[in-house]
């Protein structure tokens, strides 16, 4: 996988977020997922390009990947994470084709995964561009939670994302 010794577990990937993210896309059990849907779905559609402090809450419900009839909603902290996340899926699936779920997982699973691809349309890896962009000038403005060099190492690895994805 390109993205793990490169980004993941590297300031992205490594975040509560992160694992909600992953579980997420898994129990959405497709192959392709549109960008649009999982803005739709976390709630990202509502925030209108604004991903600094988000003070609507960013939730998800998802069915229990290894329990077909389980479902748990669950509550994303930072948008800004998901979107870094993202970006880091996106260009997996710009090098690879797709993204195998399981490599992401802090633990083993029972069941089958598929390898996704994440579909965005030209205006949608824009608005990527532009939050990472705003992330990489001004991270502090997004008041995450945690040691201040990591919050500006983070912004760091995202200018190398960003090169590599656009």
């Amino acid at each position: 996988m390109y993205i793990a010794n490169k980004y993941w577990n590297n300031y992205i990937g490594d975040t509560d977020d992160s694992l909600t993210l992953v579980e997420y896309l898994a129990s959405k059990n497709k192959k392709e997922i549109c960008l649009k849907e999982i803005f739709s779905d976390i709630g990202l559609d509502r925030l209108n390009g604004n991903f600094r402090q988000n003070k609507e809450s960013l939730t998800v419900t998802l069915n229990n990947i290894e329990e077909t009839d389980c479902c748990v909603s669950v509550e994303f902290y930072y948008a800004i994470n998901v979107i870094i996340d993202i970006a880091a899926l996106l260009l997996e699936c710009k090098v690879n084709g797709s993204v195998d779920l399981r490599e992401l997982l802090d633990y083993d699973l029972e069941t089958d995964l598929p390898n996704i691809c994440i579909i965005a349309t030209q205006e949608e890896y824009e608005i990527i561009n532009k939050a990472l962009r705003d992330f990489i000038f001004e991270p502090h403005a997004y008041n995450i939670i945690g040691i201040e060099g990591e919050t500006l190492e983070t912004a760091k690895i995202c200018k190398k994302l960003i090169e590599e994805l656009y």
